[in-house]
């Protein structure tokens, strides 16, 4: 089983995947994650064509067989991954090992072209929406505070990178699931998408892989 959650920064998809991934025992794969490991990867002087980037069973991102989980979350790599995602060669690369990841696998995948292009054939798709200034608030909130006026102008401007990106740009795919998270906590989000999750698989209308 393959589901799919796209949507903007701060938009809930991580909180989600995560619920999904416990309740339908499937792995989680965060993609920006992934990115954030090209990006480290090249900043080491690897060549792109032999950077390998999987995900284990619990969850662990290894960069060429080396787990560097714990060395992802930094600023310089949150900096240097937004700007490598734009670029096609990178995007394309990304796209082959995220569907070599999921291949044979019950994958719960969130990122912004997963819906679109790396598993069309999702039998879930899901994509979340919120303002900008909801999304502005939660990730200052993740953050522990910081200006809101820069975090939102940090936002919009990612997501006019995401969604004019020659590769990969983020749209909804025609058949996904809507979810606005505005007025929502993760609880109701958890509900709804779960409940459409169930649906989708009791009607047996899914594509086939």
């Amino acid at each position: 089983m393959h589901i799919a959650i796209d949507g903007p920064a701060a938009s809930g998809k991580t909180s989600l995947a995560k619920a999904l991934a416990r309740a339908f025992g499937c792995l989680y794969v965060e993609t920006g994650r992934m990115y954030r490991a090209v990006a480290l990867g090249l900043s080491r002087g690897i060549p792109l064509e032999e950077i390998d980037i999987d995900v284990t069973d619990n969850g662990r991102v290894c960069l060429n067989g080396e787990d560097v989980t714990d060395s992802l979350h930094t600023p310089e790599l949150d900096t240097a991954s937004s700007q490598i995602a734009t670029r096609p060669e990178v995007r394309r690369r990304m796209v082959a090992l995220q569907q070599q990841i999921a291949r044979g696998r019950d994958v719960v995948m969130e990122g912004r072209d997963i819906g679109t292009v790396v598993l069309p054939n999702a039998e879930v798709k899901l994509f979340l929406e919120a303002d900008p200034e909801t999304r502005a608030e939660r990730r200052s909130r993740q953050r522990g505070g910081g200006d809101r006026r820069q975090i939102l102008a940090s936002l919009l401007e990612r997501d006019h990178r995401d969604r004019t990106r020659a590769v990969g740009p983020l749209n909804a795919a025609s058949d996904a699931r809507i979810i606005d998270t505005n007025e929502k906590g993760l609880s109701e989000v958890v509900l709804e998408a779960t409940a459409w999750v169930k649906e989708r698989l009791r009607k047996g209308d899914t594509p086939a892989h």
